[in-house]
Protein backbone atom coordinates (compact mmCIF):
# COMPACT_ATOMS: atom_id res chain seq x y z
CA UNK A 1 0.00 0.00 0.00
CA UNK A 2 1.80 3.07 -1.38
CA UNK A 3 0.37 6.36 -0.12
CA UNK A 4 -3.60 6.90 0.21
CA UNK A 5 -6.29 4.89 -1.46
CA UNK A 6 -8.86 8.09 -1.36
CA UNK A 7 -7.29 10.78 -4.15
CA UNK A 8 -8.27 14.40 -3.43
CA UNK A 9 -11.03 16.40 -5.67
CA UNK A 10 -10.12 19.37 -6.31
CA UNK A 11 -11.74 21.93 -4.07
CA UNK A 12 -12.26 19.57 -0.96
CA UNK A 13 -10.68 20.37 2.37
CA UNK A 14 -9.82 16.93 4.15
CA UNK A 15 -7.63 15.43 6.60
CA UNK A 16 -6.14 12.15 6.54
CA UNK A 17 -3.70 10.23 8.81
CA UNK A 18 -2.47 6.48 8.43
CA UNK A 19 -0.85 3.58 9.92
CA UNK A 20 1.61 1.17 8.44
CA UNK A 21 2.14 -2.41 9.32
CA UNK A 22 0.45 -2.29 12.21
CA UNK A 23 0.38 -5.85 14.27
CA UNK A 24 -3.58 -6.28 14.17
CA UNK A 25 -5.86 -8.64 12.83
CA UNK A 26 -7.15 -7.38 9.26
CA UNK A 27 -10.53 -8.96 9.46
CA UNK A 28 -11.02 -7.57 13.24
CA UNK A 29 -10.07 -4.12 11.74
CA UNK A 30 -12.60 -4.32 8.69
CA UNK A 31 -15.52 -4.52 10.83
CA UNK A 32 -14.54 -1.67 13.37
CA UNK A 33 -13.60 0.58 10.46
CA UNK A 34 -17.24 -0.54 8.93
CA UNK A 35 -18.84 0.62 12.42
CA UNK A 36 -17.19 4.36 12.10
CA UNK A 37 -17.66 5.28 8.67
CA UNK A 38 -19.75 8.00 7.78
CA UNK A 39 -20.00 9.03 11.54
CA UNK A 40 -18.87 12.08 13.01
CA UNK A 41 -15.80 12.20 14.65
CA UNK A 42 -17.22 12.74 18.31
CA UNK A 43 -19.66 9.36 18.12
CA UNK A 44 -16.60 7.62 16.48
CA UNK A 45 -14.57 8.46 19.26
CA UNK A 46 -16.87 7.44 22.17
CA UNK A 47 -17.51 4.14 19.73
CA UNK A 48 -14.17 2.94 19.66
CA UNK A 49 -13.14 3.95 23.93
CA UNK A 50 -16.52 1.83 24.93
CA UNK A 51 -15.39 -0.86 22.88
CA UNK A 52 -11.67 -0.47 24.44
CA UNK A 53 -13.61 -0.54 28.00
CA UNK A 54 -15.70 -3.54 27.02
CA UNK A 55 -18.62 -1.59 26.99
CA UNK A 56 -20.13 -1.64 23.55
CA UNK A 57 -19.60 -4.55 21.31
CA UNK A 58 -18.95 -4.06 17.56
CA UNK A 59 -21.42 -5.80 14.97
CA UNK A 60 -19.33 -8.18 13.02
CA UNK A 61 -20.70 -8.30 9.57
CA UNK A 62 -18.51 -9.96 7.60
CA UNK A 63 -16.26 -12.45 9.79
CA UNK A 64 -18.80 -13.60 11.99
CA UNK A 65 -18.44 -17.72 11.64
CA UNK A 66 -19.62 -18.76 15.12
CA UNK A 67 -19.75 -15.27 16.78
CA UNK A 68 -21.89 -15.01 20.03
CA UNK A 69 -24.63 -12.87 19.37
CA UNK A 70 -24.65 -9.38 21.79
CA UNK A 71 -27.99 -7.55 22.63
CA UNK A 72 -29.08 -5.17 19.98
CA UNK A 73 -26.52 -5.80 17.20
CA UNK A 74 -26.61 -9.35 16.30
CA UNK A 75 -23.36 -11.34 15.87
CA UNK A 76 -20.25 -8.88 17.40
CA UNK A 77 -17.55 -9.08 19.70
CA UNK A 78 -14.76 -6.43 21.53
CA UNK A 79 -11.93 -5.70 19.14
CA UNK A 80 -9.85 -3.83 21.82
CA UNK A 81 -6.60 -3.99 20.67
CA UNK A 82 -7.99 -2.90 16.98
CA UNK A 83 -10.22 -0.10 18.71
CA UNK A 84 -6.95 1.15 20.50
CA UNK A 85 -5.02 1.24 17.44
CA UNK A 86 -7.69 2.69 15.35
CA UNK A 87 -8.50 5.51 17.92
CA UNK A 88 -4.61 6.99 17.88
CA UNK A 89 -4.69 7.15 14.02
CA UNK A 90 -8.30 8.71 14.22
CA UNK A 91 -6.84 11.37 17.39
CA UNK A 92 -4.31 11.61 14.61
CA UNK A 93 -6.37 12.79 11.63
CA UNK A 94 -8.28 15.29 14.09
CA UNK A 95 -5.03 16.88 14.73
CA UNK A 96 -4.11 17.03 11.20
CA UNK A 97 -7.78 18.41 10.46
CA UNK A 98 -7.42 21.33 13.19
CA UNK A 99 -3.69 21.96 11.64
CA UNK A 100 -5.14 22.60 8.10
CA UNK A 101 -7.75 24.43 9.53
CA UNK A 102 -11.25 22.29 9.41
CA UNK A 103 -13.94 23.42 11.71
CA UNK A 104 -13.60 20.50 14.63
CA UNK A 105 -17.52 20.56 14.73
CA UNK A 106 -18.47 19.60 11.26
CA UNK A 107 -16.11 16.62 11.06
CA UNK A 108 -16.78 13.23 9.82
CA UNK A 109 -14.60 10.16 8.75
CA UNK A 110 -15.38 10.27 4.88
CA UNK A 111 -13.28 7.21 4.22
CA UNK A 112 -11.70 4.25 6.20
CA UNK A 113 -9.54 1.80 4.47
CA UNK A 114 -7.79 -1.33 5.79
CA UNK A 115 -5.65 -3.47 3.78
CA UNK A 116 -3.44 -6.25 4.37
CA UNK A 117 0.09 -5.80 5.11
CA UNK A 118 3.19 -7.99 5.24
CA UNK A 119 2.73 -11.29 7.04
CA UNK A 120 5.89 -11.05 9.89
CA UNK A 121 7.40 -14.82 9.87
CA UNK A 122 8.43 -16.35 12.57
CA UNK A 123 8.35 -20.45 14.03
CA UNK A 124 7.71 -21.78 17.51
CA UNK A 125 9.77 -24.69 18.56
CA UNK A 126 8.14 -28.14 19.47
CA UNK A 127 8.77 -31.06 20.67
CA UNK A 128 11.43 -33.83 18.55
CA UNK A 129 12.87 -30.86 17.17
CA UNK A 130 10.30 -30.11 15.02
CA UNK A 131 8.97 -26.52 14.31
CA UNK A 132 5.33 -24.75 14.19
CA UNK A 133 5.02 -21.26 11.99
CA UNK A 134 4.17 -18.56 14.27
CA UNK A 135 3.42 -15.79 11.66
CA UNK A 136 2.08 -12.25 12.92
CA UNK A 137 -0.44 -10.38 10.53
CA UNK A 138 -0.12 -6.87 9.84
CA UNK A 139 -3.10 -4.40 8.89
CA UNK A 140 -2.68 -0.68 7.50
CA UNK A 141 -5.14 1.43 8.20
CA UNK A 142 -6.09 4.68 6.62
CA UNK A 143 -8.88 7.02 7.63
CA UNK A 144 -9.55 10.33 6.01
CA UNK A 145 -12.11 13.24 7.87
CA UNK A 146 -14.14 15.40 5.57
CA UNK A 147 -16.40 18.57 6.86
CA UNK A 148 -19.73 18.16 6.30
CA UNK A 149 -22.10 21.13 4.96
CA UNK A 150 -24.04 21.52 8.30
CA UNK A 151 -22.93 21.79 12.01
CA UNK A 152 -23.65 17.82 13.50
Amino acid sequence: MRGYTYRDEPGVNVARARGIEIPISPKKTYEVLNAIRGMPVARARALLEEVTELRRAVPFRRYNQETAHKRGIGPGRYPQKVAAQVLKILTNAQENAEYEGLDADRLFVKVAASARGRVRKASMPRAHGRATPWNEQTTHIEIVLGESKEAL
